[in-house]
Formats: C-alpha cells, structure tokens, sequence
C-alpha cells in the first residue's frame, strides 16, 4: 500500500558544501590542533607557564573555543556569528583581570600560527589557498572579538568604578566616612597618602566624566592621588600627598567652573578628610562675604565670613587659636590689640590711649603676630583678629557660645 500522505513539505535540503573534504578534516584535526596550540604557548610563553593551573585549563578551553568557532566559521562563512561569544563565553569574566590584553592577544597570535602552520596537512588537495583566505579573514574577526571582549570589560568596570568613586566622595561631604569608605578607595587605588585635603567649587556645564577625566590629568602631572566627582553643581575634589593646600588647589583648578575655589585644611587621612571638606563648604558658602577673595582661596582665610556665617567650627576656631592664646600670654596682649583695632589701626592713638610709649605698643603687636600667626598691622588680618576678639568674650559671657 502507498504510505499516506502528511501533509508537510519536505524540508529543503542542505546545499552541500563546495569544499567537504577540507570540512572533514578540520573537524577531525580540531583537538590535535587544540593541543598543539596549547604546548607551544607552554613553550614560548612564560606568563603562561607561570600562571595557576585553574587559569590555564581556562585559557586551554578558549584556544579550543576558538579552533571550534573556526570551523563553525569556514562551515558557514555567511551565516551572522558572534565570536566573541563562541570563544570567549566559555571561560569566565574574571578571566579578563586575570589575563591582560596584551597576553590574549599572544594567546590567540599563538593559536592562529599552529592553525595557519598545519593548513597543508588539514586543507584537502586544491583547497589550501581557500583555507588560508578564510583563516586570515577569521583571524581579523577574532581580533575585533578580542579587542570587543576587553572593551566590554573596562566600560564595566569604569562604571563600577566610578559608582565606589562616588560612594566614597559623598561619604566624605556628608561626614559619613567610615572603614568601608576606606576600602572602596583602596579598591580604587589610593595609596593612603599621609596629607589629604577637600577641595570644592563649581562644576562646569556638560558633560561630568570629562570634567572628572580632567581633574585626574592635572592630579597626574601634579603627582597627587585623588578621588573626585561632581555632586550637584559643586565639584568635589580629594587630593592627597601634599602637605600644602593652596599649592593643591592652584594645581587642580583647570577644569573648575568660574566662581570661588576653596581649599580645606590639610588632615592626616582619608576618614579625618570630612573635616577638610566641611571647611571647604563653608568656605565656599561664606565666600559670596568676601568679593575681593583670591582664587582659590583657603577655608582657613575664610574664618571670619563663616563665623558670622553661623559655621560653629569656625567660632571655635577663631577662639581657640586666637583668643584663648592671647588671654593666656597676658591681659596686656588683649587690651593693646583691642585699642589698637579700635583706633583704626593708629600707633600713636593706641599710645595716647593706654598711656604708654608708641614703641610699646609696636612690641606688643608684633607678639600678638608671633601668638597667633595674624599681624594686626594687616587689614585682612585685623578683621580676622577682631572677629576672634569678639566671639571670645561672647563666649566667657556665655560658656554655650
């Protein structure tokens, strides 16, 4: 009896390949040629050699990826492939720390070579030239997989990268850093430099990453680590191995937006660095107080327009570094200063007024300068001076000031 009819077409047949016999071959000399890749990379290549033994059945296992998806390839060579994911997908990403570009490269130039050297024996009579054509395109596409792999790779981990950036920059600034703040900036590469200080201002219009990138360039030829990135419109810089604030801030003020720059006092490491940047910040509030401010301009210059503008480290300061300094090298000290500021910074006036000689009086401010660092005969610093004088008998007034 006939056999009944389905219904179905038959399926197209297969067109056959126009070189079989090489086909064959190839895939019949696919894991000799695996293995001979793989010994001469443990013959010419001592990174290999060196490598633990987990790595290099890995990379054992790409070579064979590879040699398969070459035959896959010259199988097929119309059909849409991706290589990157035939060869490379069976090993791990970690494999691309642990192996440099450099090195893959190497490995796959090792692996096209023993190929490239066995296509007489592997191509069938005729069809060498047609081998050697497809290995030398296959060749140019596994480069590019290469070259994608790697670039896939460090696009991941700049992004991950600069989300631990972030991280640790915002924990700084919000007075947040802890040990693990540490950590995310050891995994990015800082060093623990002994000097750290914050350096704030505006952030230019456009695009952050360029703005972060340059940052890092002008650290590079500064020969400073830092941590950096834009949090709102303020740019935030963590510079650290140099004991000289300002010098930081004029090396990294580049890529900053106009307006004023302020640089926080240097501190000892990175969790004593939000003390820097709390400085910096209110430095960089308070300078609106201060038109005539250099650029950039220390937190620590900054001491009188914070003070009023509320910032209670910058009271303290100014009482404990001024005022209390003075009271305890005697009360002439204080008085001479005060009539000195009063009559308008006049020699001869603070004279008449204490009673004593115009040379007294000179003396006497030249050991304020030498107590405190700020020389009344200044303007800049005798506003300064003024300022501590004030908080600090607000504060013997009210002990909670």
């Amino acid at each position: 009896m006939p056999e009944p009819e389905t219904g179905k077409p038959d399926a197209p047949a297969q067109p056959a390949h126009p070189h079989t016999a090489t086909l064959k071959r190839l895939e019949q000399s696919s894991g000799s040629l695996a293995a001979q890749a793989i010994a001469r990379m443990d013959e010419t290549l001592p990174w290999y050699r060196a490598m633990p033994p987990e790595n290099r059945s890995w990379i054992g296992l790409v070579a064979q990826a590879g040699i398969a998806a070459f035959t896959e390839w010259f199988r097929r060579p119309d059909a849409p492939q991706a290589i990157s994911t035939d060869v490379f997908g069976t090993a791990p990403r970690e494999l691309t720390r642990a192996i440099t570009l450099r090195q893959t490269v190497e490995m796959v130039r090792t692996t096209i070579e023993v190929m490239e050297s066995a296509i007489d024996e592997v191509a069938a009579p005729g069809d060498e030239s047609v081998l050697r054509e497809a290995l030398l395109v296959y060749a140019r596409e596994i480069a590019f997989a290469t070259a994608q792999v790697y670039a896939q790779a460090a696009e991941a981990r700049g992004a991950w990268d600069a989300r631990l950036e972030s991280l640790v920059v915002n924990a700084v600034l919000s007075g947040e850093a802890d040990e693990g703040a540490v950590s995310r900036a050891a995994a990015l590469g800082w060093n623990s430099p002994e000097h750290v200080c914050v350096v704030l201002g505006t952030a230019p219009d456009g695009d952050s990453e360029l703005t972060v990138e340059a940052i890092r360039r002008a650290a590079r030829h500064a020969k400073l680590q830092v941590l950096t990135g834009v949090l709102g419109d303020r740019l935030v810089v963590i510079a650290g191995g140099r004991n000289d604030p300002l010098a930081v801030a004029k090396s990294l003020i580049g890529p900053f937006a106009q307006g004023p720059v302020v640089a926080g006092p240097v501190v000892p490491d990175l969790l004593a660095a939000t003390r820097s940047a709390q400085a910096a910040a209110a430095g960089l509030k308070a300078c609106t107080a201060w038109p005539d401010a250099p650029r950039p301009v220390l937190a620590d210059d900054l001491l009188p327009e914070r003070a009023i503008a509320s910032d209670p480290s910058a009271r303290e300061q100014l009482v404990e570094e001024i005022y209390r300094p003075l009271e305890e090298a005697g009360a002439a000290l204080l008085e001479t200063l005060s009539v000195y500021l009063e009559q308008a910074s006049s020699l001869e006036g603070a004279a008449r007024m204490l009673f004593v000689h115009p040379n007294t009086v000179r003396y006497r401010l030249r050991r304020v300068t030498d107590v405190t660092g700020w020389s009344p005969s200044d303007v800049r610093s005798a506003f300064t001076l003024r300022i501590a004088l004030i908080l600090g008998r607000l504060a013997d007034g009210d002990p909670q000031l």
